[in-house]
C-alpha cells in the first residue's frame, strides 16, 4: 500500500510526513526511526505528541488504524519462531495514512538469567513453599526447574515507584507461569509444580516506547500456600494482577490423584500436605513501588476450571471462563466496588434458540449462594470431600441423590445437610449442576470486554461433547475448532428465585460471532486440520477499546502454528497479526492502548515444539530450528508486538 510519508529530511535530519494535497508540512515531526527499526519501539511511535512529537497545537493525531494481516504460508525457519509480516494503515487527523510495519520484540525467555538487585534470578523458575529452587535431577546433571509455559501478563503503571537503574519511565510486568511440559528425562511435569508469578521491572524509553527488563523475582506465594495451574489473567479496574487456578483438583478423589501429590511433595516436601480446597481459587497481586508484591486469594468466586476472570465497569461484576466438559458459565457480583473479598455466585441457565454455527441462546441466572472469603477459606483449612458430598458412581436407587455430569461422567451425588455453603464454594461444579445451571460447555477460555457496546465475548476452544450431544439444555453442532460467542449485557435482570441481580452488566443473550467460528476440514498440505484462514480453537481474548478491535490468541491442536489474530468489531474485518512457535500455543495475551503515550500488545508463547499429529509434514525441517531457538524446548519467550500508534 502506498505510504503518505516522505523521505525528505527536515533540518532537523528527521523523515516528514506528507499529507495529501499539501507539501512539507510543519505540523509534526515522525520520531527518528519511525520507518526503520522497528522492532526497537513502542506501539505508540508514530502517534501522539506525548510521545516525544512536536508541538501538541500543531500535531496531527492519529484517528485509526485497520490491521494488514500475513498469509499463512511459512517457511521453516519463520515456523520456529515468532514471525510477523503484518502491519498496520494508520489514519491521521488531516486524512493522511501510513503502513507501518508490525515487529515482534522479546524483553526475556525463560531460563534466562536476569537481575534481581545485585542478586542473579532464572527467569520462571519454580520455588517451594519456603522459597528455595526445586531442582530437575532427571538427567545426567542436576539444575533448577524453569517453566517453558508462560501465560498471563499485566502491565502496570504507578505513580511513585522506587526502582533504582532506570532511566525512562518505570512499568512493572506481572507475568504468570502455568506449568512445566517435560522434566530432563522427558516425562509429562503437567500439575506437579507450584506455579510461580514474576514482577519485571521495565525501563520505558520515553522518547520510543521500547521496553527492557531491569529487575526481575518471584512473588512469595506462602501466605496463599502456593499456587495452582495459573493460566490467564487479566487487569483489575483498580490495576492489580488478577490470576486464575485452572483445573481445581477434585478434592472428592484426591486420593488416587497421583500428579496432585506430586504437586504436594515438590511444594511442600509431602505427598499430603497440600489440600486440594485450597486450590482453584483468585489469587490477586498487588504490585509495590519499588517493584515487589503482595498476594491474596480469594474463596468466594467458585472453585471451577478457571481460565480467568474480567471484571466489569461497575467494579463489582466479574464474568469467568471455565475450562473442561461440563463446565458453566459463572458470574460473581462483589458486596463493595474493587473488593472480591465477599460477594455472590451465579451460574447460567442456557435456554437454546438456534443450534446453527455454534448456537445462540437466551440466559437466566441461578444463585449459588454469597459468602466471604475468610469464612470459605476456613472451610476449605478444615472439611474433606466427604463432608460435603457423597458421590456414587452408580445409581444408588436413592431418590435423596441427584444425576449429574461431571467431568465427561455421569455422577451421583447428595450434598450433606446443612453444607450447602460449602458446597456452593468449594464443590462448585456439582452442586451447579444439582442447582440447575447449564453445565455442559467445553473448553470456556478467554473472556473481554468491550464496553461501549456492552458485550462481553467468550471463547469456546472446542465445541464437542456435552455440548454437541443431544442429552441436556445444550445442543449444538460439533465444530471441533471451536468459536468465539458475544454475549448481551443487560440491567434490571432477576435470579430464578426472582430477587434483582444487583448488576447492570448481566450476560442475556449469548451468540456466536459468524466471523470467529472455526472451520474444520480434511488435512492440508502442511497438516492444518482447520481452515487456516480462520481461527480454529481460540483461547486467550483481549478487546481494544480504542481501536476497536478483538484480539483472539490460539490454544490449537488444528493449526500447525498457532496465530495471534485482530478482528474490528465494526468493518468485521478479520487479519492475522502473529505466528508463534510450531506446537507452541499463543497466551499472554493482554491490550494497553495508551501507557505514558505508547500502546502495546503483550503477547508470550507456551511450549515451543509440543509435536502432535497434524507436525508430520513440517516436523523434520522445523525441530532443529525450535531446539536451537529455544534452548531444545525448555524456554519460551515474554514479549509485545509493536509498531500501532496510541490513540
Amino acid at each position: 500500500m502506498k505510504s503518505n510519508f516522505s523521505l525528505t529530511n527536515t533540518a532537523s535530519g528527521k523523515p516528514e510526513r506528507i499529507a495529501p494535497g499539501a507539501t512539507h508540512l510543519q505540523r509534526r515531526q515522525v520520531l527518528k526511526g519511525a520507518l526503520g527499526g522497528v522492532a526497537t519501539l513502542g506501539l505508540g511511535s508514530l502517534g501522539l505528541s506525548a510521545c516525544g512529537g512536536s508541538d501538541a497545537a500543531t500535531a496531527v493525531a492519529p484517528t485509526g488504524v485497520e490491521f494488514i494481516g500475513m498469509p499463512a504460508t511459512m517457511t521453516d525457519v519463520q515456523r520456529a519462531t515468532t514471525f510477523t509480516s503484518a502491519s498496520v494503515k494508520i489514519s491521521y487527523s488531516d486524512a493522511g495514512t501510513k503502513t507501518q510495519a508490525l515487529a515482534y520484540n522479546t524483553l526475556f525467555k525463560t531460563g534466562d538469567t536476569l537481575k534481581n538487585g545485585s542478586a542473579s534470578v532464572i527467569a520462571g523458575a519454580f520455588y517451594d513453599i519456603n522459597g528455595n529452587p526445586i531442582m530437575d535431577t532427571s538427567g545426567t546433571t542436576s539444575e533448577p526447574f524453569y517453566s517453558d509455559c508462560p501465560d498471563g501478563n499485566s502491565l502496570i503503571s504507578l505513580s511513585n515507584p522506587t526502582v533504582a537503574g532506570v532511566t525512562g519511565n518505570t512499568l512493572f510486568l506481572v507475568t504468570q507461569y502455568e506449568y512445566k511440559t517435560l522434566n530432563n528425562a522427558g516425562v509429562s511435569m503437567y500439575g506437579t509444580l507450584p506455579s510461580p508469578i514474576s514482577i519485571t521491572t521495565l525501563d520505558q524509553d520515553k522518547t520510543t516506547g521500547a521496553l527492557k527488563a531491569v529487575k526481575h523475582f518471584n512473588v512469595d506465594t506462602k501466605p496463599v500456600n502456593g499456587l495452582w495451574i495459573t493460566c490467564a489473567s487479566s487487569l483489575s479496574p483498580w490495576n492489580t494482577h488478577l490470576s486464575s487456578e485452572e483445573y481445581e483438583p477434585d478434592a472428592v478423589n484426591i486420593a488416587g490423584n497421583t500428579m496432585f501429590q506430586a504437586f504436594s511433595q515438590n511444594l511442600f516436601g509431602s505427598t499430603t500436605a497440600a489440600k486440594p480446597y485450597h486450590y482453584g481459587h483468585v489469587p490477586e497481586v498487588t504490585v509495590k513501588p519499588d517493584g515487589t508484591a503482595t498476594i491474596v486469594k480469594h474463596y468466594c468466586l467458585g472453585r471451577i476450571a478457571r481460565e480467568l476472570v474480567e471484571v466489569c465497569p461497575d467494579n463489582k461484576t466479574v464474568l469467568m471462563g471455565d475450562d473442561g466438559t461440563n463446565t458453566g458459565l459463572f458470574m460473581f457480583i462483589a458486596d463493595k466496588e474493587k473488593d472480591l473479598s465477599s460477594g455472590s455466585l451465579y451460574v447460567a441457565k442456557w435456554t437454546q434458540t438456534s443450534a446453527v454455527a455454534g448456537g445462540t441462546a437466551t440466559l437466566s441466572w441461578i444463585k449459588l449462594g454469597s459468602a466471604t472469603s475468610a469464612e470459605i477459606k476456613a472451610l476449605a483449612d478444615t472439611l474433606s470431600a466427604s463432608d460435603i458430598v457423597t458421590v456414587s458412581k452408580t445409581d444408588p436407587l436413592d431418590a435423596s441423590f441427584s444425576k449429574i455430569a461431571f467431568n465427561g461422567k455421569t455422577e451421583w451425588v447428595k450434598f450433606a445437610a446443612g453444607k450447602e455453603k460449602a458446597a456452593a464454594f468449594l464443590e462448585s461444579h456439582r452442586y451447579a449442576a444439582v442447582m440447575g445451571g447449564s453445565m455442559e460447555f467445553t473448553k470456556m477460555e478467554g473472556v473481554t470486554l468491550n464496553r461501549k457496546d456492552k458485550v462481553a465475548y467468550v471463547a469456546v476452544s472446542y465445541i464437542q461433547k456435552s455440548m454437541s450431544d443431544t442429552a441436556g439444555d445444550i445442543q449444538v453442532g460439533a465444530i471441533s475448532a471451536g468459536a468465539t460467542y458475544e454475549l448481551k449485557l443487560s440491567t434490571g435482570q432477576k435470579d430464578k428465585a426472582g430477587t434483582t441481580i444487583g448488576s447492570d452488566w448481566v450476560p442475556t443473550v449469548m451468540a456466536a460471532i459468524p466471523a470467529l467460528v472455526g472451520e474444520d476440514q480434511a488435512a492440508d498440505a502442511v497438516g492444518n486440520s482447520a481452515n487456516v484462514d480462520k481461527i480454529a480453537n481460540a483461547d486467550n481474548l483481549k478487546f481494544s477499546e480504542k481501536l476497536r478491535t478483538l484480539f483472539i490468541g490460539e490454544d490449537s491442536g488444528q493449526h500447525v502454528n498457532n496465530f495471534l489474530w485482530a478482528y474490528n468489531v465494526d468493518s468485521k474485518k478479520l487479519s492475522r497479526i502473529l505466528s508463534v512457535p510450531a506446537g507452541g500455543e499463543a497466551t499472554g495475551l493482554e491490550m494497553v492502548d495508551n501507557l505514558n503515550g505508547f500502546s502495546y500488545i503483550m503477547s508470550n508463547f507456551q511450549h515451543p515444539g509440543d509435536w502432535g499429529s497434524i507436525h508430520s509434514v513440517i516436523k523434520a525441517g522445523v525441530d532443529p530450528l525450535i531446539n536451537a531457538n529455544w534452548n531444545n524446548k525448555k524456554s519460551a519467550a515474554i514479549g509485545y508486538l509493536s509498531g500501532l500508534p496510541a490513540l
